[in-house]
């Protein structure tokens, strides 16, 4: 029988609870299966709540209450009140000016497969609290705006024994700072310790310790020195020490996210630490890097100030998203680091916005909290803290972070709060900006241009959907970076920041002596589709000659989307101009190797079928793959001459390095050997795969000869040297999963769910299997349908152990209704049987039923 339906929660309907938290003492005695946990909470009465008195509501899920105490008086069964989401004592049994509550608990980690509280990861303890997992662990107030300090006594076996905050002594941790509970942390087990120091601005010396898995020490020296960078930053950039004489990081293999903040304690999935040149790529040293940064960042973009409430999750996480991307820019290359910003974007948000998963960047509503850790929490907040920073430029904009630090620091704030400071600092009102944070949906900008005597035009209109039709939406604030080109590639007006805060707005420019190609939206400075018409000549013009680096990337790629566009449709398109326009861009030595590469690849197969669908065409995934080979095989074709010194030029001599330089040459030279490979029958990716001393280039190599249907000998050659490598085995399941051709795929992932290595209950392992064959179009949407039953079968097995990883999956069919009728009639089929499991989670059944409603 299927349980009811579980309540909304919604942002109107938020209250402060009836009591506050001052002091939480935890005391762990670990066991595999029954860990106990005793809990003694100094409460005192919230003098802003007037409608006592109240009960004592405490959350808490699959907890076994052994204890339970008020003021020293034991309770008896009858005067706790326990249910499936906590526990309640009346109101005439709860002192209500304040109160010491203490409870004892027990718990099973071991059983603890939704990784959620604390749980078991092969041997080690270790704990995700973040958003609601602290009520796994005891009963409490689990709730952001509840921040208290933490004295954590660990008693176990195992040699080390971690918590939040300063190190009292072996297992005793005292967090000096209040934090709200979804920051706790616990790790306990056999680790080794890589250890290093920080030495503040202010002169404190900080520890920094990274604990790993025996074996594992030697793959900690890239995450520390980004740790240190990370620290070194936020100082610089916004005046931001750390706060405890000791920081830091565990690597766990089994973990739902990325990584978690938890304060002075971040918890880490160890492909986010862990790195080799031998085992890690250069895209994978990239994330260890942005991610430190994150979570670091977190410290006060999320620590020091937290949420209200989970409404404002993009408070810290839009914040901190947009201070990484940043990081990560000064470490390497902004315009390359924002070309791959907006193709993350455009990738998983804009199809969340397109959808019917799609929701405000602050949801007014939930039924599970985790669904909300979306691309548009994160990716789009982001964008939202670009635009606000663009308004009001760059000194009022470190004015304002200044004053939000200070006037909130341990506080748990509201969007209200963060937006209110700037309008304090700058003196704008920004009460129609606020509309970023309330209207779901990505607006489009269209534009009409007229010249006549000297005066050019621009109107930007706002009114209208990606597929044209008008919506009821109020205006918002979308700043337009615009450049002006004259015929000869110069700029006769300086570049300009129009801003469109109107349905629709003309702007005017007058003493001109030709009508300028106009140069919209530059460095993407708004997350908008522009609906700008150009022939091809236009955008060709603005691919040689436009000085932003985005809009020259974006010209190319606008070019490349049609003539794909056109190819997929059957249309005979010649694409020789183009791929001439690409070999001169490849060939510029003074442009930098890694935007040059990112101008060799061509857009993703599903970015094609956005585009067809913004057209008006119904998208044929399978004649999407075969048209992207086909345009591939014409560029190089025209580079036939080139691309064997290209590939050779851009060899990166001497020892490996993770830096910006030389993964860019590698990127470029690896770019080169993917279209070289379709002339020479994958000869030079042969004797790269077999002679690489690196995983980037060895892993490359392996995904181009999978790919052209010749890396048998690769694969088995892969497994047997890296077998005993879990992360690198990740790696070899996704790479079969998401680029062996289509025809084959599915039979190869059915087998590879066989494999003893295919452990589905580990969120990484599973991820690449399952999910790279998901994210591969050709593959999954295959006309037969077998690609979803496939999917959706191991979505139904996977969410009775781990509801959180499966809702997250279940956005795979999220874009179905932009195919035909035969595939939307075969993906319903599969959402509807998902929908009628009997045990299906709460996180699943929220997922589905939008999916299908939408």
């Amino acid at each position: 029988m299927r349980p009811s339906t579980p309540p909304t929660i919604r942002l109107v309907d938020y209250q402060q609870p009836a009591f506050w938290i001052e002091k939480v003492n935890l005391k762990f005695a670990l066991h595999p299966t029954a860990t106990k946990v005793t809990s003694e909470i100094t409460f005192h009465a919230n003098a802003d709540r007037g409608d006592g008195p109240h009960d004592l509501r405490l959350d808490g899920r699959d907890l076994k209450l052994i204890h339970a105490s008020i003021d020293g008086r034991d309770l008896a069964d009858d005067e706790v009140l326990c249910d499936a989401e906590g526990l309640s004592v009346p109101a005439d049994l709860v002192p209500q000016e304040g109160f010491t509550w203490r409870c004892t608990v027990e718990i099973n980690p071991e059983g603890n497969t939704a990784l959620e509280g604390l749980y078991m990861s092969n041997g080690m303890y270790c704990t995700q609290c973040e958003a609601q997992g602290f009520r796994k662990i005891t009963y409490y107030l689990d709730r952001p705006d509840v921040m208290a300090r933490f004295n954590v006594k660990i008693e176990g076996e195992a040699p080390v024994l971690l918590s939040n905050g300063n190190k009292i002594n072996h297992g005793s941790w005292q967090d000096p700072w209040p934090k709200p509970a979804y920051l706790f942390a616990l790790v306990a087990g056999e680790l080794e310790v890589v250890e290093d120091q920080f030495t503040t601005r202010s002169g404190r010396d900080v520890v920094l310790q990274i604990f790993v898995r025996k074996g594992d020490e030697d793959k900690c020296d890239y995450a520390m020195d980004a740790l240190k960078r990370s620290m070194r930053w936020d100082e610089e950039h916004y005046g931001r020490e750390y706060d405890l004489d000791l920081f830091m990081i565990v690597a766990v293999d089994d973990f739902n996210m990325g990584a978690m903040e938890n304060k002075g304690l971040n918890i880490f999935n160890s492909r986010l630490v862990l790195a080799t040149p031998e085992t890690a790529t250069d895209a994978n040293y990239k994330a260890i890097e942005a991610v430190i940064a994150h979570e670091y960042f977190h410290n006060w973009t999320g620590n020091r100030i937290t949420c209200r409430d989970w409404f404002q999750l993009c408070l810290k996480e839009g914040l901190t998203v947009f201070r990484d991307q940043k990081f990560s820019g000064d470490m390497r290359s902004h315009s390359v680091q924002r070309i791959e910003d907006v193709l993350t974007l455009r990738a998983r948000q804009f199809p969340e916005d397109a959808g019917p998963l799609s929701h405000p960047v602050r949801p007014e509503e939930y039924i599970e909290i985790n669904n909300f850790y979306t691309a548009t929490v994160y990716e789009k907040g982001a964008e939202v803290i670009g635009m606000l920073k663009r308004l009001v430029g760059d000194e009022t904009y470190r004015a304002a972070c200044d004053l939000y630090f200070e006037r909130h620091d341990g506080q748990a704030c509201t969007i209200e709060d963060w937006i209110r400071v700037f309008e304090d600092v700058s003196g704008q009102d920004l009460t129609q900006f606020k509309l970023w944070y309330q209207q779901n949906g990505t607006p489009v900008v269209s534009v009409d241009e007229d010249f006549s005597q000297g005066t050019y035009r621009l109107t930007l209109r706002q009114d209208a959907d990606a597929s044209g039709h008008r919506i009821d939406k109020a205006a918002q604030v979308i700043p337009v970076m615009t450049g002006f080109l004259d015929t000869d590639g110069s700029e006769p007006l300086p570049e300009q920041c129009l801003i469109l805060d109107a349905a629709e707005k003309t702007f005017v420019f007058e003493g001109l002596t030709a009508k300028p190609v106009v140069s919209l939206l530059r460095g993407f400075s708004a997350p908008v589709i522009l609906d700008h018409t150009m022939d091809s000549d236009q955008r060709m013009f603005l691919f040689k000659h436009d000085s932003d680096t985005f809009n020259k990337w974006e010209a190319g790629r606008g070019i490349a989307l049609d003539l794909l566009c056109d190819m997929a449709r059957g249309q005979l398109v010649k694409g020789a101009n183009f791929a001439d326009a690409l070999r001169t861009i490849a060939l510029d030595g003074a442009l930098d190797p890694n935007f040059r590469a990112l101008m060799l690849t061509l857009p993703s197969e599903d970015a094609i079928a956005v585009h067809m669908g913004h057209l008006g065409a119904v998208p044929d995934p399978e004649a999407i793959h075969r048209a992207r080979h086909d345009l591939k095989k014409t560029i190089a074709k025209q580079l036939a001459s080139d691309l064997p010194e290209l590939f050779a030029a851009m060899r990166v001599r001497g020892p490996y390095s993770p830096d910006a330089d030389a993964a860019g040459r590698r990127a470029l030279r690896l770019a080169a050997l993917g279209l070289l490979s379709l002339l020479d029958d994958c000869a030079a990716a042969q004797d790269l795969y077999w002679g690489a001393d690196n995983m980037t280039e060895q892993f490359a190599a392996l995904s181009i000869l999978i790919s052209a249907g010749k890396g048998a000998d690769a694969i088995d050659a892969f497994y047997k040297q890296w077998k005993d490598e879990g992360l690198v085995l990740d790696k070899w399941f996704a790479i079969q999963a998401g680029t062996t051709p289509p025809e084959a795929a599915l039979d190869v992932v059915r087998a590879l769910g066989e494999h003893g290595d295919f452990n589905w209950k580990n969120p990484n392992r599973f991820r690449s299997l399952i999910g790279g064959f998901a994210t591969a179009p050709a593959s999954f949407h295959r006309a037969d349908g077998r690609g979803y039953e496939f999917v959706a079968d191991w979505l139904i097995k996977l969410d009775a152990l781990n509801p959180q990883t499966t809702a997250r999956m279940c956005g795979v069919f999220g874009t179905w209704k932009r195919y035909d009728k035969k595939r939307q009639t075969l993906i319903s089929t599969q959402l509807r049987r998902i929908q009628k499991t009997p045990t299906l989670s709460k996180d699943t059944g929220e997922i589905i039923g939008k999916l299908l409603a939408g």
